[in-house]
């Protein structure tokens, strides 16, 4: 059914339904997420292949994530001395911050002397969780003005904390370009403003120029001249832009960060119920890598036990267990059933990946099932679509995966593991806390220790 949505009858379900939730900060007519199939759509796709996630661009950046796992590996040691647990979900979403920080703007937003992290963390946790609860306002429209639940306005909230911040970092580049000061960050922010002032001088009246390209410039939507706490004011001859939200992205950071971290604190979780496993994992990083020897994101392709880890890890808990909602563009019959306009149409990934019509022992955790079968999770097997499929499928499949395999594997190499006192590995608690993305509902704790 999921490859008959997705492939077979794609031409139907690419676009999706808005929640009422998304319309807050006008998030849908932005976020390349909720953005129909249009020019628009195909030039933000485009834009996010060609300069941030290409695979030249990713083997360019590739010593930058490295080096963010080791600062990773070096704040675990010093809690391995000190003795102290980590939360596993908060230092891999620190990770992953950190390296899409620096690679957008040229700077760190996982400072350890400020309290970004954190803070990001739960504003970014607190957004998928709203805007993936059930809404009484998208079943009775009527009710959109009262919003009775007060779920779109506690989203407005969290998108206007992201927007503020990256409109501080965004507007301090746009005003050092203003002021004649040379800027040659060479970072993402950097290679978007000079496309949108060549874009801007040549006066072409299309898509990228006039309308996508500039979503990729968030601020709340100020005009020059308008100042505000968060943002240095310029007057009106200073910009010759106008500056414009761009929950794309936003999209990125969210979904970078979180799925990344939220993936990763499941394995771990799975790894330390089930002991075996992480000692066949930790013997083949030794034998493959050596001992004291850094993991590469060379090194994954002959890391067959930790792919198949990571694969078991999407099947039992997919960061986005619905993934996000389709909207059938007409009638459709898809099966033997008539699927009527506008019908919203889920994919549940979470009850697949449990299907014991599907999987041996489906509820079981068996990294060793993938090393006998031939299946990805790049949109062809439709028994394992973490990412979703199609033309749909989400662009950051690249990135998440060469961070996720980086991060176990290091995590796995560099250190032994034992729950924090007083938690068994037969009464960890594995409840997960639904909302657009699948978190663990008690954050995992763990103790990292000298091998």
């Amino acid at each position: 059914m999921a490859k008959e949505v997705l492939q077979t009858h794609s031409q139907f379900f690419s676009n999706r339904t808005i929640s009422d939730a998304a319309r807050a900060s006008k998030h849908c007519e932005f976020s390349m997420i909720f953005l129909p199939v249009s020019t628009s759509w195909r030039d933000l796709r485009k834009i996010l292949n060609v300069h941030l996630l290409a695979s030249k661009v990713l083997d360019a950046n590739m010593n930058l994530r490295h080096n963010k796992v080791q600062e990773l590996l070096c704040d675990l040691r010093n809690s391995a001395e000190a003795g102290e647990a980590v939360e596993i979900g908060n230092a891999a979403f620190k990770a992953s911050l950190s390296l899409l920080s620096t690679t957008f703007f040229s700077m760190d937003l996982a400072d350890p002397n400020s309290n970004n992290v954190r803070e990001l963390r739960k504003t970014v946790c607190s957004t998928l969780e709203e805007l993936g609860k059930p809404n009484l306002t998208d079943y009775f429209p009527f009710l959109r003005w009262i919003d009775p639940q007060g779920i779109r306005r506690r989203t407005n909230v969290h998108f206007r904390k992201m927007l503020d911040l990256f409109d501080h970092i965004i507007n301090q580049r746009l005003q050092l370009r203003e002021m004649g000061d040379s800027v040659k960050e060479n970072d993402i922010l950097d290679t978007l403003i000079n496309m949108m002032v060549i874009n801007e001088e040549k006066k072409e009246n299309d898509h990228l120029n006039k309308t996508t390209l500039e979503h990729f410039l968030m601020s709340r939507g100020n005009v020059a001249g308008q100042s505000s706490p968060a943002a240095p004011p310029f007057t009106a001859g200073e910009c010759p832009y106008r500056r414009r939200q761009s929950p794309a992205s936003m999209d990125i950071f969210e979904a970078g960060t979180e799925t990344a971290s939220s993936t990763l604190e499941w394995s771990m979780a799975e790894l330390l119920k089930a002991p075996e496993i992480m000692s066949k994992a930790q013997a083949e990083l030794e034998q493959v890598i050596g001992k004291g020897n850094q993991v590469k994101e060379s090194d994954i392709a002959r890391l067959p036990y930790l792919q198949a880890i990571v694969k078991e890890t999407f099947r039992l808990h997919p960061a986005a267990p619905l993934l996000v909602p389709r909207k059938a563009e007409s009638e459709v019959e898809v099966c033997g059933y008539t699927i009527p306009k506008d019908s919203q149409v889920l994919v549940n990934l979470w009850a697949m990946g449990r299907d014991p019509n599907i999987w041996e022992n489906p509820h079981k955790f068996m990294p060793e099932r993938f090393l006998k079968l031939n299946i990805d999770v790049l949109g062809h097997d439709f028994e394992l679509i973490p990412f979703g499929a199609g033309r749909r499928i989400c662009p950051g499949l690249p990135l998440a995966m060469r961070m996720l395999h980086l991060m176990l594997g290091s995590l796995l190499h560099s250190f032994d593991w034992k729950l924090e006192d007083g938690v068994n590995p037969e009464t960890l608690n594995m409840e997960g806390k639904f909302g657009i993305t699948l978190q663990m509902a008690q954050p995992l704790r763990a103790l990292p220790m000298a091998p």
